[in-house]
């Protein structure tokens, strides 16, 4: 028959085999429907070896509606269908029209619908509802038409396939973008993304994802360089390869592959493989093999590209992530674990210790004169010396956890005997290489029982650190265990600065002053009285003078406490001159922060301005222990003071080290004999004492220099007449008078009118 238009005949010839392929390129699937097997025949032999859009075309049959859905249940993927309109009844090809559509819900399919009666055209609604592609009567299918028809149905089809494959695609891409960023580790986002890259190209996932190695927080130097390309994620064959190095890969095609898709920072397309490139901007870039058989089509690569997108954005959320992650668990300097790890571990360990009867300990290791270190050597090489510690620390047994918990505190959990105190001192006794010079330091070392340590890892640090604390105070370079005493000992001491600092922050409720009489050893009269600090709680206890002022001076309230003493004193000298009692002077202890402070002398003075209190009145004392702390430093503050007037007494004289040429520098008018010399001045036979001798002493001195002489804590006839023999000036004490509040002083020197 004529090859350009001729119309078809019916030609007898055997029934063709259904699925029968052309050649090996992927062929275009036609299905014809009809129940004359004349029509089969006749299309077959008008398109025998014809190739359409560049494919060959593969045929398959059937005979009825029934062989119809049962063929495509089993092969959906059939590009036309050519179908007769009229089979078993007037309907039956309209219905299978509408199965087609809405039961199987095959709608990129192409159906051409055929019919040798014209007058069974199906409704126009029919081909708008069902997306026909096209309707025929059979005597209008040349050769020619039959072509063109199934060429532009095979179009569309390609097309329509590609816009559903796009969005299919698309719409993966967006569920699996939610899956792929809520892993926010790089080993699940990995197996999240060959997953879905697989799925994407409708592919069993076969391959492997690439990445730079990560920091991690841990007590072990790491196994491979920061910079090592790692196999984080692998899938198939390479499932075994996950957490290796690229390198240690048997396939140097693959290796070179990923190589130079980072390299060249792009993908990498090839015949039966495809190489993605994902960038990442904290410089961890990472590179995905996939084994896909087949060169990617056009739409699957245009899709993987939208999908790469995705990735490289879910990449930078993972690295920001673990960054983040890293940070807050680990040392930036040292990458050990740091408190918060330190403290989780103490946890998990917590929890296991009922089910492990191994006695474990938790240890604070401080390292001696660090900031001195610092100071002397730059930060530097203190940096250098706290990756040396973290370093040997290190080799402690893997059953040892070792963290740096805070700037030069290290920490270590695990087994008590591992643990033993002098042990862990001993790795210390080796210097520490700096640069070219070795430094030898030493540390300190408070330890905690795990079981007695508290039941939740912060409350085990508080408990070690208070161990450290005191080590720290009593043994520097040694070590203190901890017990239960120190927590309710710290605990009260807690409470004990909140409430000082309840009560200054309250005008001194709570604080008083009490005062004791000074007076003339020659003839008895009433030369001053010393001002002494008490406190009572709102609980109603009294806490002891030398308890809340050495916790005031640790904790930094000695300023606002002194000022507060210095304050009331001098309103409490106006109050009596009101009062027509005119005391000689009024003695008012001082702190060396005090002196060192520079608003001191400025308070001071605008104290004596506002209350009117003539600067000879006032005695300040400084303990000789205090004094030589910081010689020139008290000299220079005292120096200050005794210029506006003030008078300088040095207090607890005899118990500190001060030598002559100190105390001869010291611009003082008065020295006072500590009270635990004039102890030891009793009956006359014992005068001989070495109390007796010192007070001797201290009173001879005194003169030599100029200076008055008052003795402190005076209780007996006994001891005043023996210091009177000595030529002592003044004296305080029990047997004058106590300590007393206001009214009891006033009462005390009218009684003594």
């Amino acid at each position: 028959m004529d090859a350009q238009d001729d119309t078809l005949d019916i030609i007898e010839d055997e029934t063709p085999v259904a699925g029968q392929e052309t050649g090996r390129q992927e062929a275009w699937k036609i299905l014809v429907v009809d129940d004359d097997p004349e029509v089969h025949h006749a299309t077959l032999f008008a398109l025998e070896d014809t190739q359409l859009l560049g494919r060959p075309l593969a045929f398959r049959h059937a005979y009825s509606a029934e062989e119809t859905e049962a063929l495509l249940r089993t092969e959906p993927d059939v590009a036309v269908i050519l179908l007769d309109v009229v089979m078993e009844n007037e309907q039956a090809g309209l219905n299978l029209v509408r199965l087609i559509r809405q039961d199987l819900g095959l709608h990129d399919v192409r159906i051409v619908l055929r019919t040798g009666q014209p007058g069974y055209a199906p409704e126009l609604s029919v081909i708008r509802d069902y997306d026909i592609n096209d309707y025929k009567t059979k005597s209008e299918l040349t050769r020619t038409r039959l072509v063109t028809t199934l060429t532009t149905a095979l179009r569309s089809y390609e097309q329509i396939r590609t816009i559903s494959a796009s969005r299919r695609g698309l719409d993966l891409i967006v569920r699996s973008a939610a899956d792929l960023f809520a892993r926010r580790v790089l080993k699940g986002f990995a197996e999240g993304v060959l997953t879905q890259i697989a799925a994407l190209l409708g592919l069993r996932p076969e391959g492997l994802l690439c990445a730079q190695h990560e920091p991690c927080a841990s007590n072990a130097a790491p196994a491979v360089p920061d910079d090592e390309l790692i196999i984080v994620a692998a899938a198939g064959r390479y499932a075994p390869c996950i957490d290796a190095p690229l390198d240690s890969l048997h396939d140097g095609h693959i290796v070179a592959l990923i190589r130079r898709a980072l390299n060249e920072r792009c993908h990498q397309f090839g015949e039966d493989y495809t190489a993605l490139f994902f960038p990442c901007p904290h410089g961890r870039d990472a590179a995905v093999f996939l084994e896909t058989g087949v060169a990617l089509s056009e739409t699957d690569r245009t899709l993987l590209e939208v999908f790469c997108v995705n990735i490289a954005v879910g990449l930078e959320n993972v690295g920001l992530f673990n960054d983040l992650n890293f940070y807050a668990y680990a040392d930036p300097l040292t990458r050990l674990p740091n408190r918060v790890a330190f403290v989780q571990a103490i946890d998990d360990a917590l929890r296991e210790q009922h089910d492990d009867r191994q006695s474990r300990s938790v240890v604070l290791l401080d390292i001696d004169g660090f900031s001195e270190i610092n100071d002397a050597l730059g930060h530097q090489q203190g940096d250098q010396l706290l990756l040396a510690v973290a370093q040997r620390l290190a080799s402690l047994p893997e059953q040892v956890t070792v963290a740096r918990v805070s700037g030069d505190v290290f920490a270590l959990l695990g087994p008590s005997a591992l643990l033993e105190p002098g042990r862990t001192l001993e790795l210390f006794a080796q210097p520490f290489q700096l640069g070219e010079t070795p430094f030898l330091v030493s540390c300190t070392l408070g330890v905690a029982d795990l079981a007695e340590a508290g039941g939740s890892g912060l409350e085990a640090i508080k408990n070690t650190n208070i161990a450290l604390n005191r080590a720290k105070v009593e043994r520097r370079g040694g070590y203190h265990l901890y017990c239960s005493d120190m927590s309710n000992a710290a605990r009260e001491r807690l409470l004990l600065h909140s409430d000082l600092r309840a009560a200054l922050d309250q005008q001194g409720l709570g604080l008083s002053l009490h005062f004791q009489p000074q007076l003339s050893m020659v003839d008895s009269h009433l030369t001053g009285a010393e001002a002494l600090i008490r406190w009572q709680r709102t609980d109603g206890s009294r806490i002891p003078p030398d308890r809340f002022i050495s916790l005031a001076e640790r904790s930094g309230l000695i300023i606002p406490l002194g000022n507060w003493v210095v304050d009331q004193a001098l309103a409490q000298l106006r109050r009596w001159e009101e009062q027509g009692i005119l005391l000689p002077r009024m003695a008012i202890n001082i702190s060396l922060p005090q002196l060192r402070h520079p608003d001191f002398l400025p308070f001071l003075r605008d104290c004596l301005d506002h209350y009117r209190i003539d600067p000879q009145r006032i005695e300040l004392e400084i303990t000789e222990s205090v004094a030589m702390q910081e010689v020139d430093l008290a000299r220079e503050a005292l120096a200050r003071c005794k210029n506006r007037g003030l008078c300088i007494a040095l207090d607890d004289f005899g118990t500190g080290f001060s030598s002559l040429a100190h105390l001869h520098r010291l611009p003082l008018d008065r020295l006072k004999i500590d009270r635990s010399f004039v102890g030891d001045l009793a009956a006359p036979q014992q005068q001989e004492s070495a109390g007796s001798s010192i007070a001797e002493m201290i009173v001879r001195l005194g003169h030599t220099l100029s200076l008055a002489v008052i003795a402190e804590g005076v209780e007996t006839p006994e001891q005043q007449t023996c210091l009177q023999n000595l030529g002592c000036d003044e004296a305080q004490g029990y047997l004058y008078g106590r300590p007393m509040p206001e009214n009891e002083f006033v009462a005390w020197v009218a009684a003594r009118r």
